[in-house]
């Protein structure tokens, strides 16, 4: 499990160096663009790796389109800077999926043309992945994650929100991520005070800090990172945390003390996105639909242990592989996804329900 997966979704909610010197470094080169080129946002590192050898080099040898990488990670402001000055100097850009909406309602991203996909691949892919402004490939979810030392099989161990907040029943250290950047244990926090999964949107925000107080005194550390909540867990300072299921995969496949709990999961994304004004937007849409092919999301998730959309990619994955996927058709009941619209709606007083639930996280945290 690489860095950048873990790492994406919070520095894009934050201003990135390398980003803007991707960005300024690009856009000279951005103009000159062909009808046999393309420039398309992608870490370095092994998730980078495997988007080449899933998509890149597949797509390359079909149409004859060289790709270049752009590694880099995008933020909001940088992408609508691109598009208003009308240097825009990547073709495809991979997007947190709360950040998509926000830039959508500001006409800063280009339609998916969805009638250039094939039935059958369109069909076997849930509507939530396919965006009218982005395609998520991939998948992957938050989890309740034991260390098996202190919560053993066979011995109880909090199986849903509403244990892992008693305390009393399930004692042990807790850690839980941090809401400071807009995504934090939210439906969780409503999860463990009785609301079902099919009813946690619209979330009831005074409710949800209503019950983060209830379990606040028992969090010895609240995580921002990927990379941080990776050393909580190895290095055995919690005894159950909610994280990332490939960060917690990393260390099940080092053979540490590690179990992941995939009941009550939140199923995330990222986006492939093409700002408006892509020099090369027909390659694009060619692009993004390779990446919904099952045999495409199929040689990505064995190569990173990233969840394909498109439910046939399970057909040539391997069951082992298979059941440490977020989107494993037995965890589809257990599971819910993100509801990204609801983060960007906007209200009266101007604020998106992101903005509202960072300025309350950064008042009660200090409390």
């Amino acid at each position: 499990m690489s860095f950048f997966i873990n790492r994406r979704h919070f520095l894009q909610a934050t201003s990135s160096v390398i980003a803007v010197g991707a960005v300024s470094s690009a856009t000279g080169r951005a103009r000159a663009a062909s009808a046999g080129e393309l420039r398309v946002n992608m870490s370095g590192g092994n998730w980078g790796d495997a988007v080449i050898e899933a998509y890149v080099k597949p797509f390359e040898a079909e149409t004859g389109v060289k790709v270049t990488p752009v590694k880099a990670d995008f933020t909001s402001t940088q992408i609508a800077m691109m598009v208003d000055t009308k240097n825009v100097s990547v073709d495809i850009v991979n997007l947190g999926q709360t950040i998509v909406d926000p830039l959508i309602a500001k006409g800063y991203l280009e339609a998916v043309d969805y009638s250039i996909w094939k039935k059958d691949e369109l069909e076997a892919i849930p509507d939530f992945a396919k965006h009218p402004n982005g395609f998520a490939s991939y998948m992957y979810s938050m989890n309740m994650v034991w260390n098996t030392k202190k919560f053993p099989s066979g011995k109880p161990r909090p199986t849903t929100w509403a244990e892992f907040w008693d305390v009393d029943k399930f004692p042990g250290v807790r850690s839980l991520y941090s809401g400071e950047g807009g995504s934090g244990p939210w439906e969780e926090a409503l999860l463990a005070d009785g609301v079902p999964m099919d009813k946690l949107y619209p979330m009831d925000i005074d409710r949800v800090f209503a019950s983060l107080d209830k379990v606040k005194p028992h969090i010895r550390k609240w995580w921002t990172s990927g990379s941080e909540v990776l050393q909580i867990m190895r290095d055995n300072i919690a005894d159950v945390v909610q994280s990332y299921d490939g960060r917690a995969l990393s260390l099940v496949d080092e053979g540490g003390p590690i179990e992941i709990n995939r009941n009550q999961a939140k199923i995330l994304m990222d986006f492939w996105c093409i700002p408006k004004g892509s020099p090369n937007v027909q390659n694009a849409q060619k692009f993004l639909e390779l990446t919904g092919r099952a045999d495409r999301q199929a040689v990505f998730a064995k190569l990173i242990a990233q969840a394909p959309t498109n439910k046939n990619a399970f057909k040539t994955i391997p069951d082992d592989a298979a059941r440490k996927l977020a989107s494993h058709p037995d965890y589809a009941a257990s599971s819910f996804a993100l509801n990204a619209k609801w983060y960007a709606e906007v209200g009266s007083d101007g604020k998106s329900n992101k903005e509202r639930l960072v300025q309350r996280w950064n008042e009660w945290i200090l409390q």
